[in-house]
């Protein structure tokens, strides 16, 4: 059994991580901001809760009073903006939980991380290309890329791994906030603005969080020892 930390894991993809890890008889601790969340996806499952804010040093730090074998930068957060619309506080706010956050999250981890140890951060295809109206979320997202290639290296000789997983869009409330933004802007039915927000994917579809929680669990598998510093796409092809 290992001990896995997933931040971020009340809602969306980081439930899912904690479901499929803690279905596989591994120790989970959730942390998050909101309390409600956390207990929602802990109910009936074996899982562990903390609240935590991933931009806050002293509160991450709290996270790692026990050590953690497997520890999943999960947290994040976006809003479609163009550049010139985006104000320096929706910039600093963006790049504070995703990148910030993931750095914080995994130095504190490196303090006293067992042998074998997964570092494991949930990035973006926007980590791996521009886009139009997310250019905080994709330059935090290309920082957090930044940041495990480097580490990888840094980790690599104390038998430790350092990778992202880069999802398309997932069937979360980040996708139904994309699917409804479309709806209002450009005047469409929920079905249109669904294909319009999933033509990236060469499979035409809102990507399932169990198939990126799956890719966690193996991530965090021995038999992926010697995967280090890599960007795993969950996208069905979108790059």
């Amino acid at each position: 059994m290992k001990r896995v930390l997933v931040t971020g894991g009340g809602t969306g993809i980081g439930r899912a991580i904690a479901h499929c890890f803690a279905g596989a008889g591994h120790g989970v601790t959730i942390a998050g901001r909101r309390l409600a969340p956390l207990e929602e996806t802990a109910r009936g499952h074996d899982i562990t809760v903390r609240t935590a804010d991933v931009t806050d040093e002293a509160s991450v730090a709290a996270l790692f009073e026990q050590e953690f074998d497997v520890v999943i930068a999960n947290a994040g957060a976006g809003t479609a903006t163009k550049v010139a619309d985006t104000t320096l506080a929706q910039w600093n706010a963006t790049l504070a939980v995703n990148l910030t956050g993931t750095f914080l999250t995994f130095r504190e981890a490196l303090r006293d991380m067992p042998q074998g140890g997964r570092l494991i951060a949930i990035a973006s295809t926007a980590a791996l290309q521009g886009g139009s109206n997310i250019a905080a979320y994709a330059a935090a997202k290309h920082g957090v890329l930044g940041l495990v290639r480097s580490l990888a290296k840094e980790v690599a000789k104390k038998e430790l791994t350092c990778n992202a997983i880069c999802p398309g869009f997932v069937d979360t409330e980040m996708a139904e906030a994309a699917i409804t933004g479309v709806m209002g802007r450009f005047e469409v039915n929920r079905e249109r603005a669904t294909k319009m927000v999933v033509s990236g994917n060469p499979q035409g579809r809102l990507i399932d969080p169990a198939e990126v929680a799956a890719t966690a669990l193996w991530l965090a598998s021995d038999a992926a020892r010697s995967i280090n510093g890599h960007a795993l796409s969950v996208s069905g092809g979108e790059i």
